[in-house]
């Protein structure tokens, strides 16, 4: 699966908006996933989940770093998360259907930050990038 240029184009754009606030939009998408997905806290036994707790924003920030490094290297996001990949698999063992679901708690959020510039084409576009970014980071549990 590849993103035509079009849809590279709408998630450079996407993220460019919502850049100057990526460790918010990282944050509030791991509150939504611990929300939505209460399964999904047995990885962070050591955390403090609750809404903004220091932990929480930290996380969020590197949720937010690693989707801006995979924007960044759009037509190599494999080689942009290939340590994160085998971070994931190897070292922290979490069950890839969570990042299913991350990618979808993070729609959410771009979707509520940028309701006008979140169009369906853009929401489709987004999706498709995220499948592509999840792909790549479960790639190493086969």
């Amino acid at each position: 699966m590849s993103l035509t240029k079009a849809e590279r184009t709408m998630v450079v754009s996407i993220w460019g908006k919502i850049s100057m606030q990526a460790d918010a939009v990282g944050t509030e998408a791991l509150q939504r996933l611990f929300y939505s997905y209460p399964q999904t806290k047995t990885y962070f036994p050591h955390f403090d989940l609750h809404e903004g707790s220091p932990q929480l924003r930290a996380h969020g920030s590197k949720v937010a770093a690693a989707v801006g490094d995979a924007v960044k290297s759009i037509d190599n996001v494999a080689g942009a998360l290939a340590k994160l990949s085998e971070l994931h698999a190897y070292i922290l063992r979490v069950d890839p259907v969570n990042f299913k679901f991350l990618s979808h708690c993070l729609l959410v959020t771009l979707a509520s930050r940028l309701p006008a510039d979140f169009t369906a084409d853009a929401h489709a576009a987004w999706d498709k990038f995220l499948s592509i970014v999840s792909s790549v980071l479960t790639e190493k549990y086969r």
